[in-house]
């Protein structure tokens, strides 16, 4: 998600979704595309409850037709990270190209709405397509 070098620590008794962007935030992508995000820990049980048709997953266990798991629900989601929240139809489910191609966009569109341009690709051409010597990798 990228760094930052200082943020103001929001308090909050309860987990709750911040107004404002911030940095250090666990981020939440919902069924409908809005984005939460999360400045206290906050336990995947708590989101379950709020809508139990859902589960939560982690971006960085989503994979080419790998299988979509859950986090355990007593698992603190963690800042800096992105997460869906999923219907249950699509626990275990192998996840196929265009579905993981149609989950990136969705996140995309969430985070650029949240004012988080810098953390996602822009639409420029990306280098290795320009014809451009980026060096050796």
């Amino acid at each position: 998600m990228g760094t930052c070098s200082s943020c103001e620590a929001a308090v909050a008794t309860a987990p709750a979704p911040l107004k404002a962007s911030g940095c250090g935030t666990a981020k939440l992508v919902l069924p409908d595309g809005d984005l939460e995000e999360f400045a206290s820990p906050v336990k995947a049980s708590y989101l379950l409850r709020r809508d139990p048709s859902c589960f939560i997953c982690h971006s960085d266990d989503m994979e080419f037709d790998g299988f979509v798991s859950a986090v355990g629900a007593e698992e603190e989601l963690q800042p800096g990270h992105l997460y869906f929240a999923l219907p249950l139809s699509s626990l275990r489910h192998r996840l196929r190209p265009a579905e993981l191609a149609a989950l990136a966009a969705k996140a995309t569109a969430a985070l650029r709405r949240k004012g988080y341009a810098g953390f996602v690709a822009d639409d420029r051409e990306p280098a290795w397509g320009s014809g451009r010597d980026v060096g050796a990798v």
